[in-house]
């Protein structure tokens, strides 16, 4: 008996190591690199707005609410009966976008609670079911096409409002499964067929965290018929277009996105005035884009769709900023020529730009440089510096005593030809 039983212990163990090899086979086949074949418009644009609105900005203690504060499903869906946003109107979110130098918006059409600001069928927790009764993303695409910004839906795939969710664990029965993919699929489908164009797919909250659970590569061909053109990140479990770092500058091998927070919520939070002060915000815009990298900064409008005045201010002054020296963002990317004893440096076609963090006073240096350069231009004033150049030494004299920028000073250097390092070059 004894000699039979471990015959039967080893049976079942094949058994189990061959399937264990069978799904992981499958798994690997199915998050295979997919990348759209043109991504230079969103790799140009360099800059874009998150927006996370939802019934949580009506209690307004972040989007996370329902479930850090375990609210129960039927109180929670009060929320939505009070979310009858007054001050809504997305041509002024698109034109604060515009104003403050970004080229796509981003907007949460449900988050993890589950609630819907478009019209769907196959849930009654919407915006279009509930106090508001309007179809608050047709409002906002509408006003995106209108204005020729490209235009993303955030779409988080797991439903805290199903029952059997929550509390939030990585796995749920086989039944809720199938209801949460089978939502997703649907909803997804709509979202992709209802609003026109839709640029770039956000997805979230894959909890969860199985990519054949939900039928990830599915979701992603469906995605791709019904909007040939859109770029997807890679929070479905596939990799998709795109890498989504959050809160961090985290530079990949392929194309990457950094979201941040101005302060420290995603959703709508009262008295969360831990803002990020704009030269910070500017300093992250800069390193991503000199790590060939994008940056979604994130707005959270309040229950009644008014952005809060200190994250309209900072718009405004990054704006203010971009109108001067967007040139060293846009289209930009990685610089072979490096100033670390400055900050950061970006660079496109012939030019390198110096956003320099620690200004040095009157006379700059750079080094490692392995070609002529031509000119450096101050972009703040539009001063002309003297150039002195010795080897892979270059001087830049005759500037300001103190930095002419309040937030992030950028120089423009012009190259004779391509901008090379110096054999060896800065490590």
């Amino acid at each position: 008996m004894k000699m039979k039983s471990k015959l039967l212990l080893i049976v079942l163990l094949g058994f189990s190591m061959a399937n264990n090899k069978i799904a992981q086979a499958a798994r690997d086949s199915a998050i295979k690199e997919q990348t759209h074949p043109d991504m230079r418009w969103w790799q140009e644009a360099k800059f874009g707005m998150f927006i996370h609105w939802g019934v949580y900005s009506v209690p307004a203690r972040g989007e996370w609410l329902m479930y850090q504060e375990h609210v129960p499903i039927a109180e929670y869906e009060n929320l939505a009966n009070q979310f009858d946003p007054k001050d809504f109107n997305p041509k002024e979110w698109v034109a604060r976008a515009r104003d403050a130098g970004m080229k796509y918006v981003i907007l949460t059409t449900r988050h993890h609670d589950g609630f819907c600001l478009f019209d769907s069928k196959v849930s009654d927790f919407t915006a279009f079911k509930t106090a508001a009764k309007r179809d608050l993303i047709k409002e906002f695409a509408d006003a995106c096409h209108e204005a020729g910004m490209k235009m993303g839906f955030y779409y988080s795939l797991v439903d805290w409002h199903i029952p059997g969710v929550l509390p939030q664990g990585y796995s749920v029965s086989p039944s809720t499964m199938k209801l949460l993919a089978d939502q997703a699929h649907a909803q997804v489908r709509e979202l992709l067929s209802n609003y026109g164009k839709v640029d770039i797919l956000w997805f979230d909250g894959m909890y969860p965290n199985d990519p054949l659970a939900w039928r990830s590569q599915q979701l992603i061909s469906m995605a791709r018929e019904l909007q040939p053109d859109i770029i997807i990140n890679d929070r479905s479990g596939l990799p998709a277009d795109f890498s989504t770092p959050e809160n961090a500058v985290s530079a990949q091998s392929r194309p990457w996105e950094s979201c941040f927070c101005m302060n420290r919520t995603w959703g709508y939070a009262r008295y969360d005035s831990n803002y990020k002060p704009v030269n910070e915000l500017l300093r992250l815009l800069a390193s991503c884009t000199s790590q060939n990298g994008n940056f979604l900064l994130n707005v959270s409008p309040d229950g009644d769709g008014k952005i809060p005045v200190e994250q309209v201010e900072i718009l405004g002054s990054i704006g203010k900023w971009m109108k001067v020296n967007g040139k060293a963002i846009y289209g930009a990317g990685n610089s072979p020529i490096m100033a670390p004893n400055l900050g950061m440096a970006t660079k496109v076609g012939n030019k390198v730009y110096l956003l320099i963090q620690r200004w040095p006073g009157p006379m700059v240096p750079i080094a490692w440089v392995g070609s002529k350069v031509k000119s450096a231009c101050l972009l703040a004033t539009g001063q002309y510096a003297r150039v002195e150049q010795q080897g892979d030494r270059v001087w830049l004299h005759d500037l300001p005593q103190y930095p002419p920028d309040p937030w992030l000073t950028v120089i423009e250097l012009t190259f004779e030809g391509e901008p090379r390092p110096s054999e060896p070059a800065y490590r």
